[in-house]
């Protein structure tokens, strides 16, 4: 769900009086201190100046629009990542009280603006987020810890992988060791749909297959974290959900994709036969908004309608991106320049089906297709 971009000119800036003035607190030194959250009518203001609302790529998904159902206090980790950045305002907006995280203490002002309670922890450390979670006291958890940044060379993915595949195992458990703590029974976390090398090939994935991928040595730690989050959370929480996210796009995320593709550094290998599955960034958050109170336990692809082959949905980014068609190689060459990983990515991926997302999550992704998508972000 999103407010559509004219609804600030339309009928007025939103309602904000579901937001409140947080105060900060930093488990690190048990401290708490009143700062003030100053006017979100004024904020609000500033975006429709600077763009923000009549722009295609509104920061405010769901602002003054309470949800029909009871308000909830979330507690969000990872919250001034790529998908917090645009979750952490959707939960405010819907009406729910959002205790948001942050490893970085400069960032706090940033999830303040947004309405949120912001809260500084790191979440390896296991008795600082039993700590944070408890006095937050929320009622659904929101795991969205990772650590990607410097996306550019996967010919070692478990070292440039390494901070996140820890948050997806220590952080996992430390936050359902939390969670148990404080008496959460839902518990909401990130897990993976993009390109991967699967085992075999065959159509698009259900919720009912495990995440196997084929055996790459410098890709085994990713694919075992993955599979912790999917084990862990359904059967540790009472109510544990798991979001599978298809490749990200859009405001904010996947920029490095854009240059190199510009750059013809992104080539097609072994004919571009692996398919991929994607969901644009402020669809994916929607439907993490979606989870708060809907679908049962379980596992779910958060996916576009149209999983396409590297061969199909490369050469069309670069068009829009007005480069020339990207380079192609032979997979032996590319497992030269760029590595196995890459090389199984691009000729095995299956893809994935969202059908039980949109039927048990009652979401339907803004963008169905990465095509249209692809064009409003590289417009945007």
């Amino acid at each position: 769900m999103r407010i559509a971009c004219d609804y600030a000119t339309r009928f007025g800036r939103p309602r904000i009086d579901a937001l409140r003035r947080p105060d900060t607190f930093d488990l690190r030194e048990q401290a708490s201190s009143d700062i003030s959250g100053g006017d979100h009518r004024e904020w609000h203001a500033r975006q429709l100046a600077t763009g923000c609302h009549r722009s295609g790529w509104c920061l405010v998904l769901v602002a003054g629009i309470r949800r029909k159902g009871k308000s909830m206090r979330v507690f969000v980790t990872g919250a001034t990542g790529a998908l917090g950045r645009y979750l952490v305002p959707s939960l405010v907006g819907a009406g729910h009280e959002v205790t948001a995280s942050t490893r970085t203490p400069g960032k706090t002002g940033t999830l303040r603006a947004a309405g949120a309670v912001p809260v500084v922890v790191d979440g390896r450390d296991r008795e600082a987020v039993i700590a944070a979670v408890r006095t937050a006291a929320p009622e659904v958890i929101v795991h969205e810890m990772t650590a990607l940044t410097g996306m550019r060379n996967l010919r070692n993915p478990d070292k440039l992988f390494a901070s996140t595949n820890e948050l997806r195992v220590l952080g996992t458990d430390n936050l359902l060791a939390a969670a148990a703590a404080a008496g959460t029974r839902r518990v909401v976390a990130q897990s993976y749909a993009g390109g991967g090398p699967d085992e075999r090939p065959g159509p698009p994935k259900t919720e009912d297959e495990p995440s196997r991928w084929r055996s790459v040595r410098s890709a085994m730690a990713g694919p075992a974290a993955i599979a912790h989050v999917e084990k862990a959370v359904p059967e540790q929480a009472p109510e544990g959900l798991v979001l599978r996210y298809g490749g990200f796009y859009g405001p904010g995320t996947g920029n490095f994709l854009l240059e190199a593709v510009r750059k013809r550094q992104v080539p097609v290998i072994g004919g571009g036969t692996g398919v991929w599955s994607f969901i644009e960034i402020t669809d994916a958050a929607a439907a993490t908004v979606a989870a708060i109170g809907r679908g049962g336990p379980g596992i779910y692809n958060v996916v576009d309608d149209h999983p396409a082959p590297v061969a199909e949905w490369l050469p069309y980014l670069a068009e829009v991106v007005g480069a020339k068609p990207p380079l192609r190689l032979p997979a032996w060459l590319g497992r030269m320049l760029a590595g196995e990983f890459l090389v199984v990515q691009m000729t095995s991926s299956r893809g994935y089906s969202n059908e039980k997302a949109k039927k048990e999550l009652g979401w339907e992704p803004r963008y169905a297709s990465w095509r249209e998508g692809f064009g409003a972000w590289v417009s945007g």
